[in-house]
């Protein structure tokens, strides 16, 4: 959906779940008081008195009629208390209002002057399609809202609900529940606390902790709107959705229960708790039929399976599942990530789950304490505690910084480079394919002698404590050695060199830190198709 489309949806919804509001305020606030009008009695087979017992009531039995205004009442008996304008129904009692609304129950107390009747015993209410169940109801029909106190159950087309105490309005469709909500419907159960239930439209709005259980998962939420028709909703403060292995959390979500589909807008949170990743951004969306996840806007990327978590950061950031349960997680766009033994940047990269394997495209950069490595394609593999090796490439260069801020690096370069780690640290690097480089060696208190030079086909170099141990070269190969005295400052740098420490993310907040390389110091690209 497009930007403008998008926008236009929520603002739709936005205005339904306002207005949807507005009418509960307007429901359950107290209506205007009519006048009094009379209450008549309209028939009954026999009528007595008796004034030691009833002094103000007359007693009716059979076949008995009361009518106040329009509404018409009917029993086996009653007492009607004339002077008050009030009765009291016994024993098969009815309330008729139109030919829309019935009442039905065992014992019925109205009063004429505030037109109020309650009603006790196997009550019922009928109103079109939709009938409530209750012991105790109190119909006011100057709101024409009936309400229980003691437990209720209302039924209609699609759904049956319960609580401890809920309310009708047969006029304006509303059903208001508190405490101990069920909602039941063939696809799904709902429970929460408060809820007010058009039965005309079939929408829930959710005011209180609730809880929507389904084959297909369980939401967790405290206020929005559920569509039990189409099994859409609007999902508000910080709402999560549970299904299978994943949970996604949003400050609000677009969910479309039926087909798996969940819109987050604020705080996107999807955790993928086999494969231990988590997706989170400040919008994004999740597909459960075909399980794929996207997040942009502050996007992050973690993936907590190992000892150590890594921190990923790009403005996309999309996640699917391949095969049975990897995960496969595609970053595009100023690519950072963090993690205490490797450090990178790139504009764009992937990484799987299953091979635990990150492959770094445009402008790779990868650090190791003090190494950099970068080239045109970088693969990364991860082991199970720490890194196990990386593969750059064409236009591979590994650089080892010396010593902080001096000018000293030890530094490789080829058409294709491997550096293998133990312990979290470089202890192997193979260059094949014009071979070169420059490292220095020093005496054992750290002083500098000179400056070696290689050029070969082949390189391999070996690496103990973090530093060079030896090296050996294949095919053609040729070095001179320089004194430290000796050297030029050219000398110091094989061609391309760049050194990018100000690039380098620090910390796992800092993957969010836009920095820029300088023009100068942009590094080569490769014009040729890379395989992988």
């Amino acid at each position: 959906m497009k930007n403008g489309g998008l926008f236009f949806a929520i603002g739709c919804l936005f205005m339904l779940f306002v207005w949807t509001q507005a009418q509960t305020q307007q429901a359950v606030s107290s209506p205007e008081t009519k006048p009094p009008t009379r209450l008549f009695l309209e028939r009954a087979d026999s009528l007595t008195f008796n004034e030691s017992v009833l002094p103000d009531a007359q007693i009716l039995y059979g076949n008995v009629v009361f009518r106040h205004d329009s509404s018409y009442m009917y029993c086996d008996s009653a007492y009607f208390y004339e002077v008050s304008n009030s009765m009291e129904a016994f024993s098969n009692v009815r309330m008729e209002q139109g030919d829309t609304l019935f009442v039905y129950g065992q014992y019925l107390f109205y009063d004429g002057n505030t037109r109020m009747g309650y009603l006790r015993e196997n009550v019922r209410m009928e109103n079109n399609q939709v009938t409530l169940f209750t012991d105790s109801l109190n119909y006011d029909r100057n709101a024409d809202i009936g309400y229980y106190f003691e437990g209720g159950l209302i039924v209609d087309e699609e759904n049956e609900l319960s609580s401890y105490y809920g309310q009708y309005s047969p006029t304006t469709k509303l059903a208001i529940f508190n405490d101990s909500v069920q909602l039941d419907n063939p696809d799904f159960i709902l429970y929460s606390d408060t809820l007010h239930y058009y039965t005309d439209s079939k929408i829930a709005i959710i005011l209180g902790p609730s809880v929507i259980v389904a084959d297909s998962g369980t939401v967790y939420t405290s206020r929005g709107w559920y569509d039990t028709v189409n099994q859409t909703s609007l999902l508000l403060d910080r709402s999560r959705i549970e299904t299978k292995n994943r949970i996604l959390t949003g400050d609000s979500i677009l969910y479309d229960q039926a087909s798996g589909f969940g819109e987050v807008f604020g705080n996107m949170f999807l955790q993928d708790t086999t494969n231990h990743v988590i997706l989170e951004g400040q919008y994004g969306y999740y597909d459960e039929q075909i399980e794929f996840g996207l997040a942009t806007d502050s996007a992050r990327f973690l993936e907590y399976g190992q000892s150590d978590t890594l921190f990923l950061h790009a403005d996309t950031l999309q996640m699917t599942t391949i095969g049975e349960n990897a995960r496969e997680i595609k970053a595009f766009y100023g690519v950072r990530f963090y993690r205490t033994d490797l450090q990178g940047v790139c504009d764009s990269m992937q990484f799987n789950t299953q091979d635990s394997i990150l492959y770094m495209f445009d402008d790779p950069i990868v650090w190791n304490q003090n190494y950099q490595l970068n080239g045109d394609t970088i693969l990364v593999f991860m082991g199970d505690s720490t890194i196990d090796r990386a593969h750059i490439k064409q236009f591979a260069f590994a650089i080892q910084e010396q010593m902080p801020d001096s000018s000293f690096y030890n530094q490789l370069k080829g058409n294709d480079l491997k550096a293998f780690f133990s312990n979290g640290a470089i202890s192997r690097i193979e260059v094949e394919g014009n071979a070169e480089s420059i490292f220095y060696t020093a005496e054992r208190d750290g002083t500098m002698i000179g400056l070696n030079e290689t050029q070969s086909a082949f390189l391999h170099m070996w690496f103990k404590d973090n530093l060079f141990e030896k090296l050996k070269l294949e095919a053609a190969s040729q070095g001179v050695m320089t004194p430290i005295s000796q050297l030029s400052e050219e000398q110091k740098k094989l061609q391309d060199f760049n050194w990018f420490d100000y690039i380098r993310p620090q910390d796992k907040d800092d993957i969010y830190v836009v920095v820029k390389r300088s023009v100068e110091s942009t590094p080569r690209r490769s014009n040729k198709f890379v395989q992988q």
